[in-house]
């Protein structure tokens, strides 16, 4: 993993820069226009933002327009994962799998069973198996070979905030 990401994040101009770009595409002099700061400056904050891949820059003739490496700051939030190895019979659940490791809190409700925490932090959560998320429950999906388990927690992320008025 790319360290520059940590340090291009502790900055809170960074930081609002990837809120913009978030947002749109932005010329750098579009960017420090918005942030009310220099273009010189927004250049600086913009490499640090380019060493660290979040930003990547298209170019149009003499035009650069910056957009946001969405796939890079997700990456970043990997390493805070766990890792765990299980070992269960062929033809057994992924459930089954995960009944193997410790903090995983599983919920029935009628004949299908669910994730709902896990180590208790409580929320929705999607799995794959080896990259591709499968196309049945989690209790249904038998392991028929090897492989490894994501389970990714669905957390909210502001993506727009609407305030609605009456008439």
């Amino acid at each position: 993993m790319n360290s520059d990401i940590f340090k291009a994040l502790s900055s809170k101009m960074r930081v609002d820069m990837l809120k913009l770009l978030m947002i749109r595409e932005y010329h750098v002099s579009g960017l420090a226009k918005e942030l009310g700061i220099s273009v010189p400056v927004a250049a600086k904050h913009v490499k640090v933002l380019e060493n660290a891949e979040l930003v990547e820059r298209n170019k149009f003739g003499k035009t650069h327009v910056l957009r946001v490496n969405r796939s890079k700051l997700y990456e970043a939030m990997e390493i805070f994962s766990e890792e765990h190895e299980v070992e269960v019979q062929k033809g057994a659940s992924i459930m089954d799998a995960l009944k193997e490791v410790a903090g995983v809190g599983i919920k029935r409700i009628g004949d299908k069973e669910f994730i709902v925490s896990i180590d208790e932090e409580e929320g929705f959560f999607v799995y794959e198996v080896n990259g591709n998320p499968p196309n049945m429950p989690i209790n249904e999906y038998k392991m028929e070979k090897g492989g490894e388990i994501e389970i990714k927690r669905l957390v909210p992320v502001l993506k727009k905030r609407v305030r609605v008025q009456l008439k």
